[in-house]
């Protein structure tokens, strides 16, 4: 049997081309339009899983092949099982994290959908901070940062949603030679202020990731 390897971002690729996909299907009636919708959704595809084992591909490639709305429908619970999850921290990994933050608030953890998560995100109210943890390169990375309540809807840089969003700013560790004491580097971007409602969105990390390595370099 294929062992999972689906991740949060890819899953939600997959779903966005098979509504597309679906849609098309049902409203269109010239085949070769539907054709052409095939072979774009079989490239956004492929092009997110750049290395994959035959029985991984032989999972993918129904999708270009389905027509109704049952198929589709059925098809992405045939992929559930092939969903890989954020592997799970502990609480204490968490804080070792933030090891400046003394009294950090780590969310519900027993609580996560691990399956259905890209990062871990939370907010803290009362300190005006929101927190990221990413698994990258096979190790946990935390990332702090300023959160700033925005006024109105904006364009998330993380899942390119309009949602509710905040201004995330982050210091970067990164100092330049002969800098003073006091130098610091802020970088800041619209975030989801839901980071469920981001997870959900999200079918891309290259963003995530090269904001952090911004950040931690």
């Amino acid at each position: 049997m294929c062992q999972p390897f689906i991740r949060n971002h890819q899953f939600n690729l997959i779903k966005k081309q098979a509504d597309w996909l679906q849609r098309t299907c049902s409203t269109v009636a010239d085949r070769k339009v539907i054709e052409s919708a095939r072979a774009s959704v079989q490239a956004k595809v492929l092009e997110a899983f750049p290395d994959l084992a035959d029985s991984q591909r032989q999972a993918l490639e129904r999708l270009w092949t389905l027509d109704t709305s049952e198929q589709f429908h059925q098809y992405l619970l045939t992929l559930e099982p092939l969903r890989e999850a954020f592997a799970p921290a502990t609480e204490q990994q968490v804080k070792k994290l933030f090891p400046k933050v003394k009294k950090l608030k780590v969310p519900d953890l027993a609580s996560v959908d691990y399956r259905s998560l890209t990062y871990l995100g939370w907010t803290d109210i009362a300190t005006n901070k929101q927190y990221l943890v990413y698994r990258m390169e096979g190790r946990l990375v935390g990332i702090e940062g300023r959160f700033t309540a925005a006024s109105k809807k904006n364009t998330c840089f993380l899942c390119h949603k309009q949602e509710e969003v905040a201004l995330f700013t982050a210091i970067t560790k990164s100092k330049p030679a002969g800098a003073s004491p006091d130098y610091y580097k802020a970088i800041g971007n619209y975030l989801c202020v839901n980071s469920e409602t981001c997870n959900k969105n999200i079918t891309d990390v290259a963003a995530l990731e090269k904001f952090i390595q911004d950040v931690i370099r």
